[in-house]
């Protein structure tokens, strides 16, 4: 039996998720990265997700192998779990029923951009390693934003440096000297390969990251390791809430900005309870 879990982990292969099966397997122990990816990020942030995630839904975005959806799934979960590689979907639709999981976890092949068309709503949205791959990463941000009823948690490549400018709140047209600074909020844009990835296209600044989660409506509520970020509804900061270019891409009252509001509500009151 153990070689035939050994044979189906080859089959399925290559890995990017190191997933510690029931069998005692190993999907890619000697992960390129380093250590034991992704379990080792997992560490750093699982003390910010409640342990007790019964009755909540929770979308993860670019789910790869499942790690996440998995974790997340057993603290009780209902899990959608996205990815647009079919080779990364038949490998998580496997990993599941080794783990006993395959009812607690729905898996869409789907871009993040399809929840545009969507009502659905989660209380958890796990977006992490995904930002920087989006060739239009904020419009996916928007989108998200706008599914999320209590937190998300949020990881991206980043720049190097902690800088944020003071003052980013208006300049004449002709003061542009600011933006130069190390701190205002920025992204460097990726034209050909970085880390031999074509598909990685932006690179943000940590001013700029936190800007762009305001901008889409979400506040920062913790900071767990580097790059990663953990954030709650604001709507009051929602772009989207005065800005008419989204009504192109949202259906106008698919998700009405009353709603979010109200679930941002409910989370301050959930948080100083």
């Amino acid at each position: 039996m153990a070689d035939e879990v050994q044979r189906q982990i080859d089959a399925l292969g290559p890995w990017f998720h190191n997933l510690h099966l029931p069998s005692g397997h190993q999907t890619v122990p000697d992960h390129f990265l380093g250590g034991d990816f992704p379990s080792f990020k997992w560490e750093q942030i699982r003390a910010h997700i409640p342990e007790d995630l019964a009755g909540w839904r929770v979308l993860d975005v670019g789910c790869n192998a499942g790690f996440y959806s998995f974790e997340l799934a057993k603290r009780g979960a209902s899990v959608v779990a996205l990815d647009m590689e079919p080779l990364y979907l038949d490998q998580a639709q496997w990993a599941a029923r080794q783990f006993g999981l395959q009812d607690r976890v729905e898996f869409r092949q789907q871009q993040v951009y399809d929840l545009a068309r969507s009502n659905e709503q989660f209380d958890l949205v796990w977006f992490m390693g995904v930002f920087y791959h989006l060739r239009y990463p904020l419009l996916a941000l928007d989108i998200l934003s706008r599914r999320t009823q209590r937190m998300m948690m949020f990881q991206t490549l980043s720049l190097p440096g902690e800088e944020v400018y003071p003052d980013t709140e208006d300049h004449p047209i002709t003061q542009r000297e600011p933006l130069l600074d190390p701190g205002w909020p920025k992204m460097s844009f990726i034209e050909h390969r970085f880390s031999n990835d074509r598909t990685n296209w932006w690179v943000p600044n940590h001013a700029g990251i936190e800007a762009m989660l305001r901008s889409s409506g979400l506040r920062v509520t913790a900071r767990p390791a580097e790059e990663i970020y953990v954030c709650a509804p604001n709507a009051e900061t929602a772009a989207w809430k005065w800005d008419t270019q989204y009504d192109a891409v949202f259906p106008r009252g698919a998700v009405p900005n009353e709603a979010q509001e109200t679930a941002a509500a409910l989370h301050a009151v959930e948080a100083g309870a």
